[in-house]
């Protein structure tokens, strides 16, 4: 069976267009996210994620290393938005999502890259830190489908959304890949000065689900659709790792793919903070994963 992307169906009943407008018409007063900074991007302010009106791109290219549903083949067409609304002090990309290094395209330039991907052979295209510029990718499409874009859409994203937001993009997005951080409003407002992301990531994970299910793939193992959920295990246990698994076991699915990822290193400022001014041990992550397995997660990790 042919697989059809999630947005090929609002934009042949030209519903896409409405929804392009509604949130066109958010950048006023910025409310994309929980922040709610209410800067008006459309003339040029800019609030907490430092992004102006057009998108800014690091980097697009084939990645070979993410998780295998997405990679496939022929690697996964990840284009690297710059700037970011969650800004955590350890962040592993810092001269992207904090100082801002990329280079502005209009829609007209992202549509473009994203049928380039796809003509080298990628198997989806893979937003990543899409929040700041939902409105910019959505208004992107028609002009991608129009060129022939039939890829799935991956939201990569940190988790801290806007469920209005999200909402807009039922039926648009096909795969959803929040990095759930944390479940402690201590730490999640001392690295990320978010202290309601334990809250805002429950409400999140629980309407991604709803809208496009656990994830699947084709008879390849490649991914189509569905919830693909991130989780980087921190020293100390700053990531309340046992708390996001359970959490995901029993509010979401056991059928939940889940990347418990290891790569964890103090970067950018988390050396100023004791807590996190180290790699994790091997004892951490074995924890986690023991503890995905205790809540009968099974995929993933």
């Amino acid at each position: 069976m042919t697989f059809i992307p999630s947005y090929i169906r609002p934009f042949e009943k030209g519903e896409l267009q409405q929804r392009i407008r509604v949130l066109k018409e958010s950048l006023k007063e910025c409310r994309l996210c929980p922040r709610e900074c209410g800067v008006n991007r459309l003339n040029g302010e800019v609030g907490v994620c430092q992004a102006g009106l057009e998108p800014m791109v690091s980097s697009a290219f084939p990645h070979f290393g993410e998780e295998p549903p997405l990679v496939g083949y022929h690697g996964s067409g990840t284009i690297f938005l710059t700037h970011c609304n969650l800004r955590c002090i350890f962040c592993q990309n810092y001269d992207i999502s904090h100082l801002g290094n990329g280079e502005q395209m209009t829609s007209s330039d992202m549509a473009r890259v994203m049928v380039r991907l796809q003509e080298m052979g990628c198997h989806n295209i893979n937003f990543v830190t899409p929040t700041h510029y939902a409105p910019q990718i959505v208004a992107s499409l028609p002009d991608a489908i129009e060129k022939g874009l039939r890829l799935p859409i991956v939201y990569n994203c940190s988790g801290y959304e806007s469920i209005e937001v999200i909402r807009l993009l039922e039926g648009v997005v096909d795969i959803y890949m929040p990095d759930v951080k944390y479940m402690d409003r201590k730490y999640s407002k001392k690295f990320s000065n978010a202290p309601d992301y334990p809250e805002v990531i429950q409400g999140v994970l629980k309407e991604m689900h709803r809208q496009v299910g656990d994830l699947t793939a084709n008879s390849k193992g490649v991914a189509e659709r569905g919830l693909l959920i991130r989780h980087l295990v921190m020293p100390n246990g700053v990531a309340s790792s046992e708390a996001v698994l359970r959490f995901i076991a029993e509010e979401i699915s056991v059928h939940s793919y889940v990347n418990i990822m290891d790569q964890y290193r103090p970067e950018y400022r988390a050396h100023e903070c004791p807590e996190i001014n180290r790699r994790i041990t091997q004892k951490e992550y074995l924890e986690a994963t023991q503890w995905a397995k205790r809540y009968q997660l099974y995929r993933g990790f």
